[in-house]
């Protein structure tokens, strides 16, 4: 990119041709009907029904950019919100992007962040159909997510039963992990770091989950036993987890969690921010699943090793 494009600036390019910038040479998936360039997308969805999920990334609170770069943000910002149609046993098919920020913010930031964005779409099949550019004190990013089911029913939260088994597909604790290596300025244990500017959901994963019967699925943003507990007390049931199933995790990372003396479990069971899906099945779950308790009797709990878990809560909002 050219020096003098470099120094632009979004008030400087302003928001229209900024917007131009945005959009040019993408290549929307076969479900847009229409993109950028009018009020409204169009999109097409073949079940009848759309799955909608919508959620914010605010400077300071969900990323810093020191820490990330602008590519690595878009990719977050997509990751998340996907996450959220998986965990409902559909698969995203686009995306509607609002971006706020100061207007002496290099435009050619915006470039990388919408570059970032199209790359984790790209994952999924999936296109940026459009959004909003507006001044703000720090960035602001929201998303929504449009999701299509494929002629199966939405796995929700409210039907685990008793006797299921609860199962696991991602990795757990890494993005917590990374946070605090971050936070301490730790520069060793880059892949953990990596994790928490970018997650890396189980793409695909809600689709197996809702064919092999899940009788419900959340994804991991606010820690594992937070997200469990939305699903114990829609349910209501208790939930049962178990730490020698969750081993692997714990020993992922140990080395990090000595190096900051802290106990791994804490990033295991209140860590968030992993995206990855944790479900309920009346029998096995399918393959890239991994059984780590069991649904009991009400009342809503969620214990591990049959004892309450008396650490870290998980992410709070406010």
């Amino acid at each position: 990119m050219a020096t003098d494009e470099q120094a632009e600036t979004l008030a400087g390019v302003g928001e229209f041709a900024v917007i131009d910038r945005l959009v040019a040479d993408r290549e929307q998936p076969k479900a847009v009907a229409l993109g950028p360039g009018d009020d409204a997308a169009v999109v097409f969805t073949d079940d009848g029904r759309v799955v909608v999920s919508t959620d914010m990334l605010v400077e300071g609170r969900h990323f810093r950019l020191d820490w990330s770069s602008p590519h690595d943000i878009g990719r977050k910002a997509i990751a998340q919100n996907a996450a959220d149609i998986e965990a409902m046993g559909a698969r995203a098919t686009a995306f509607v992007v609002a971006f706020g920020a100061p207007g002496d913010t290099p435009s050619a930031h915006a470039l990388e962040l919408a570059d970032g964005m199209w790359q984790e779409a790209r994952l999924l099949g999936a296109g940026i159909v459009g959004g909003d550019l507006v001044g703000s004190p720090q960035w602001v990013i929201s998303v929504t997510a449009l999701g299509d089911l494929d002629g199966r029913e939405p796995v929700r939260r409210s039907r685990a039963k008793p006797g299921n088994t609860v199962a696991v597909a991602g990795e757990l604790g890494r993005s917590a992990a990374g946070y605090a290596l971050l936070l301490n300025g730790i520069a060793t244990f880059e892949a953990l770091r990596r994790r928490h500017l970018v997650p890396e959901p189980p793409y695909g994963q809600g689709r197996a989950a809702a064919e092999g019967g899940a009788t419900s699925m959340t994804d991991v943003s606010d820690g594992l036993v937070a997200d469990l507990g939305h699903i114990a007390h829609a349910s209501g049931v208790g939930i049962d987890l178990s730490r020698d199933a969750l081993g692997a995790d714990h020993d992922a990372l140990a080395s990090a969690a000595t190096a900051l003396e802290m106990d791994p479990w804490v990033w295991v069971l209140a860590g968030g921010e992993d995206h990855a899906l944790v479900a309920t099945f009346p029998g096995p779950p399918p393959a890239g699943w991994r059984v780590i308790g069991r649904v009991l009797d009400g009342p809503p709990r969620v214990l591990i090793d049959g004892e309450r878990w008396h650490g870290d809560s998980g992410w709070q909002s406010f």
